[in-house]
């Protein structure tokens, strides 16, 4: 969102900026409460600033990407989800490309020795590429038909949830801080999924 009004001058509403504040706001202290000393002690070479700046250039350009595809939504309505598939993936597949093998001692070179000598990987990437692409479809028919916000928001949201189920399953007990974090969230959830009712219906009123 911050991306798309500074980049774009994409106006969001103050209600759409709060479900996107509990929702992130949420996410993050979760995130941060879970982080124990017991865990940090697991790292060889601990450097939170080199961390919390790699996380926030990844976030950065995803912002950017996100703002992007709304922006080209937006110019070109005819634009669909294969098309804007098809771009990302070509240009990803280019930059990839030269990454791997612009050089004689780039890492594709090794990739392909290893597939050679383990055969089995060769067919588990392959399977993981299909599955990967399958999932796409979904990932960008959600962009082109609801906006890059409203997928953004499904993936956080499946991200969560796999995380606290698992910290329940694999009997590990939830903070009061991590409780607080997990009511963040779904209120968010909760009141955006009641924005768009209230949308729904006054289009109703209006037909």
């Amino acid at each position: 969102m911050v991306m798309g009004t500074l980049v774009y001058g994409i106006r969001y509403t103050l209600p759409e900026y709060l479900c996107t504040l509990l929702v992130a706001g949420g996410v993050s202290a979760f995130a941060l409460a879970k982080s124990s000393s017991k865990t940090i002690s697991k790292l060889a070479h601990p450097n939170a600033p080199l961390g919390y700046g790699l996380c926030f250039l990844n976030l950065a350009f995803d912002g950017f990407t996100n703002a992007t595809q709304d922006s080209i939504s937006a110019r070109y309505p005819k634009t669909g989800a294969w098309d804007i598939m098809l771009g990302m993936n070509l240009w990803g597949a280019i930059y990839n490309f030269v990454f791997m093998f612009g050089w004689p001692q780039a890492s594709g070179y090794q990739a392909i020795e290893f597939c050679k000598n383990h055969p089995e990987a060769g067919w588990d990437i392959l399977y993981y590429c299909l599955c990967g692409a399958i999932g796409q479809n979904f990932i960008f028919f959600t962009i082109s038909r609801f906006g890059s916000l409203t997928n953004t928001t499904i993936t956080t949201t499946r991200k969560f949830v796999s995380i606290v189920v698992s910290s329940v399953v694999s009997g590990n007990p939830l903070s009061r801080k991590q409780w607080g974090s997990v009511v963040m969230v779904f209120s968010g959830l909760s009141y955006q999924i009641y924005l768009k009712w209230q949308k729904a219906q006054k289009k109703r009123k209006t037909m």
